[in-house]
């Protein structure tokens, strides 16, 4: 398990120092911001929708390693997904991270999102590891007020 564990550390920290699509996405149709005050992050996602698919997405913002990560791996895990598939996606990620000590996730279909089970003995880093996942609701929403988890 301790090796297990490593792993996931391992690829989080790999995602916080080396984020994947990174930067402003030109001809975004979907843009939000988020904000989490208790820790600082800040995330600006860019989002691209063709009919009901996310053909592209990025973000810019920096936080903890826990959020940028989050947000560096849900990006990846996202594209090409369609929106249906993105919101069973959060729902299964939320439960991933807010599920109790004794209770074993479903893990189906989260891909390297898994890496991120062991936020859940840190109850106020859930909030790190959900807010690219609130912003990038709020873009699809296209809503416009910033984000927060607060």
């Amino acid at each position: 398990m301790s090796e297990m564990r490593e792993l996931y550390q391992e690829l989080i920290l790999d995602h916080h120092r080396q984020p994947r699509n990174f930067g402003i996405l030109e001809n975004a149709n979907h843009r939000s911001e988020g904000y989490n005050p208790l820790c600082g992050d800040r995330v600006t996602m860019y989002v691209i929708v063709d009919g009901d698919v996310i053909k592209d997405v990025s973000f810019e913002g920096s936080g903890c390693a826990i959020c940028m990560a989050s947000t560096s791996v849900m990006t990846g895990e996202i594209k090409g997904k369609t929106l249906a598939e993105v919101t069973v996606l959060f729902g299964r990620f939320h439960d991933l991270l807010t599920g109790g000590p004794d209770e074993t996730p479903n893990t189906d279909g989260l891909g390297k999102l898994v890496v991120f089970h062991g936020v859940r003995e840190y109850p106020v880093r859930v909030k790190c590891a959900t807010l690219p996942w609130h912003t990038l609701k709020a873009a699809l929403e296209n809503s416009d007020e910033p984000t927060t988890t607060e």
